[in-house]
């Protein structure tokens, strides 16, 4: 088969098929075994019921029609963009799955005319803070709701003037 053949596809999706809701549960399952000391009132999860609103765009990325990877895009009032769910298997990083999916992210939230995007991650996620880095984020403190706490790092990025179509 041609490297082609087993391209990565980045789409918009429903949370509520089975593949995705296997992967949100690998994503939480990481998150659990990553940081087991991080008190469950600092887990900022949403769950694929919470993405599966109007206010929440997610996207997968698959390979071989598999999903290996998925981000969502959630709008806040303020005009904040809200970075969630970003996660990619662990036999697909390093290869730009998730940079394909925060660039899907970010060109939406520019279209939208927001004026900036926000995250939450957790503090031991080096290759999630080096990813937000290079793509131009910068650490901020607490945003929205979120309180601020030992356990998370934020980050956060002005989108200035929308992109043209």
């Amino acid at each position: 088969m041609s490297a082609s053949e087993h391209a990565i596809v980045i789409r918009e999706e429903t949370p509520l098929q089975d593949d995705v809701r296997a992967l949100i549960a690998e994503l939480n399952d990481a998150i659990a075994e990553m940081e087991p000391e991080t008190p469950d009132a600092f887990n900022f999860c949403l769950s694929v019921e919470d993405m599966a609103t109007q206010d929440t765009t997610l996207w997968v990325a698959r390979r071989d029609d598999a999903a290996v990877g998925c981000g969502a895009l959630c709008r806040h009032a303020d005009g904040t963009g809200e970075v969630k769910r970003m996660y990619v298997r662990a036999d697909q990083r390093g290869s730009g799955v998730a940079a394909l999916i925060l660039q899907r992210i970010e060109s939406r939230a520019r279209q939208e005319g927001l004026a900036r995007l926000a995250l939450e991650t957790g503090h031991l996620y080096q290759a999630a803070h080096r990813l937000y880095e290079r793509a131009g984020f910068q650490r901020t403190g607490a945003f929205g709701t979120y309180p601020d706490n030992p356990y998370s790092i934020f980050y956060a990025k002005a989108l200035g003037e929308p992109a043209l179509l």
